[in-house]
């Protein structure tokens, strides 16, 4: 029998391709075969039915936990993003008294210092424009070398690439945990029918902006 996916005689797409995360929750479904399942345990004793009602106890108990998990790694993120903010105002009240800014990044740091904080509706959307209002200073720090002379700027833009890096690690940690929800949620009987009568969905992992994909196709050298 040949290969399915034959990488000498397969199909190949010289363009390459571009993938994005789909920002689609899939909600948890059982039908009438998980029901039956469920009366015929108990149809052939109370020890099968017991059994599996208390897999489904610890299938709760799980899925609760993993909820828990997930809203802690989601805290460690908006921490970080929340940090990054207060460094962008500091660079900020520095550069602009030294070179014109874009109207775009006084605007951004006029709404945060406005008191947008990032949450699980807009973490995203937050974490998209503090990269663009970054890399509009970047921009700035790298046209001025005056500017690179100025301690607290150098300062605060190594405090800010450290927390990228840290934002990328607690992504990471933030994904790897999703990735557990969705697959725990559709793990069938126990966590599947607690799932579906809880009416629980997949979750949406982290996603790259727009910004930092356009910038990841740049030339760097």
């Amino acid at each position: 029998m040949a290969n399915e996916l034959d990488e000498l005689q397969g199909t190949i797409n010289e363009q390459g391709r571009d993938v994005n995360v789909i920002e689609k929750q899939i909600p948890v479904k059982v039908g009438v075969g998980s029901t039956v399942f469920e009366i015929m345990l108990w149809v052939l004793g109370i020890i099968p039915g017991l059994i599996f009602l208390w897999r489904k106890i610890v299938a709760r108990r799980e899925l609760s936990q993993l909820q828990q998990k997930i809203q802690h790694s989601a805290s460690q993120i908006d921490n970080y993003l929340e940090q990054r903010v207060q460094i962008l105002q500091n660079v900020v009240g520095i550069v602009e008294k030294s070179v014109a800014l874009d109207k775009e990044v006084m605007t951004s740091v006029a709404a945060f210092r406005s008191g947008v904080r990032p949450g699980d509706d807009n973490r995203n959307e937050v974490s998209g424009k503090l990269d663009q209002a970054m890399n509009s200073i970047n921009v700035a720090f790298e046209a001025y070398p005056d500017l690179k002379a100025h301690r607290s700027l150098a300062d605060a833009m190594q405090q800010n690439s450290y927390l990228q890096r840290e934002i990328t690690a607690a992504r990471e940690v933030y994904n790897d945990t999703v990735l557990r929800w969705n697959q725990d949620i559709f793990h069938w009987p126990a966590k599947m029918i607690v799932a579906a009568r809880a009416g629980y969905t997949t979750r949406i992992p982290f996603t790259a902006s727009r910004e930092v994909k356009e910038q990841a196709r740049q030339k760097f050298f």
